[in-house]
């Protein structure tokens, strides 16, 4: 049977009408893929750009708030405060100074709170795969155990596959080829070879050979600065305890060659803290805490100091936190309130290379 005229032409129109419609779809098909495409190079290039952190934050406390706990409990617990308010706010080096005059110093031999907060620092702040290695039984630390973890970055399982880690150096034979040396535990199944020959007993930072592959029988690395892992990929790789055996030696014994750039004392006779725009720039800040009466009794037991306004010890002295609805403010309490205060005009003020 022949098709009229008009029956072939509405077929011919249909048939347009469809191919346009699946060249529509196919072009946006295309377009489509093409955004996918550029997304996953987005991702990627975002991947491939990683910031470090090039600045460095210190905070300073007198080891005499131990002894306003009561009880040994509660001065581990106090300590396990404060390591994890450092490490909540990525601080990197922790200043424990001390306040007593000769005399108190002479009594406080048997338990002097200063050597307690630090030890206690330190071995909260190692991963726990070394501590066996690097901490002999110590009554300081018989009720470390039930602290809680500061789960930092370089604490890590062993399982956990990553450029860095840290390690202690063992006793044993180094590898005598070219270019090899100690042997060093990193907390996986097999020990790291390194590039250099160290004394046992070291802790040093290990960046893993890359070229390294799971299962393989032999695992290289370098030894590197433990600030390599900030600078290169902006991780927190934990923090430095110093002792300082006065409130002068916070400033005068800076472990940076150029000093601290920026200095903050806290105290609630300082200016508000919401009076601050923003932090100078700096490359090594640091905010240093008063004990039980404060930074001026901190300024009065250092008689090497002949300044006597402690606030012109310092760069800003600033209220972390004005209209307090206590009449004091526990050194723990402070850290926590002004770290976090003053966090985002840190992030802004530190030095970017």
């Amino acid at each position: 049977m022949k098709r009229s005229a008009v029956e072939h032409t509405n077929d011919q129109e249909t048939f347009q009408s469809e191919t346009k419609k699946k060249k529509k779809k196919a072009k946006e098909g295309k377009y489509l893929s093409l955004s996918a495409t550029e997304d996953a190079d987005l991702v990627t290039s975002a991947e491939k750009e990683v910031k470090g952190r090039h600045y460095t934050v210190s905070i300073a406390l007198p080891g005499s708030i131990i002894q306003n706990a009561q009880s040994k409990e509660l001065k581990t617990y106090l300590a396990g405060q404060i390591a994890r308010a450092a490490c909540v706010f990525c601080v990197d080096e922790i200043v424990v100074f001390d306040e007593t005059v000769a005399k108190e110093t002479e009594n406080l031999k048997s338990q002097n709170p200063n050597l307690f907060l630090v030890r206690i620092l330190e071995y909260l702040e190692t991963p726990q795969y070394l501590r066996k290695l690097l901490f002999p039984i110590h009554k300081d630390l018989q009720f470390a155990g039930l602290l809680n973890p500061l789960d930092c970055p370089h604490h890590m399982r062993q399982e956990d596959q990553a450029p860095y880690r840290e390690g202690v150096v063992l006793d044993r034979p180094p590898n005598t080829k070219k270019g090899r040396g100690s042997y060093v535990n990193v907390g996986t199944k097999q020990d790291v070879c390194i590039d250099k020959t160290l004394k046992p007993g070291v802790r040093v930072t290990v960046k893993i050979d890359s070229t390294h592959k799971e299962g393989s029988k032999r695992c290289h690395g370098a030894v590197v600065s433990p600030r390599t892992p900030a600078r290169e990929l902006g991780l927190y790789w934990g923090y430095t305890v110093r002792l300082a055996n006065s409130f002068g030696a916070v400033f005068t014994e800076s472990p940076y060659k150029s000093g601290y750039d920026l200095t903050v004392g806290t105290s609630e006779r300082g200016s508000p803290i919401n009076e601050v725009s923003q932090l100078p720039p700096f490359k090594h800040l640091l905010i240093v805490f008063g004990g039980l009466q404060g930074l001026e009794a901190s300024l009065e037991s250092d008689e090497s100091l002949a300044e006597g306004d402690v606030s012109k010890l310092f760069n800003l002295y600033l209220n972390t936190c004005p209209d307090q609805g206590s009449r004091t403010i526990r050194t723990e309490e402070a850290i926590l309130i002004s770290l976090s205060a003053l966090d985002c005009h840190i992030r802004s003020a530190g030095y970017k290379e």
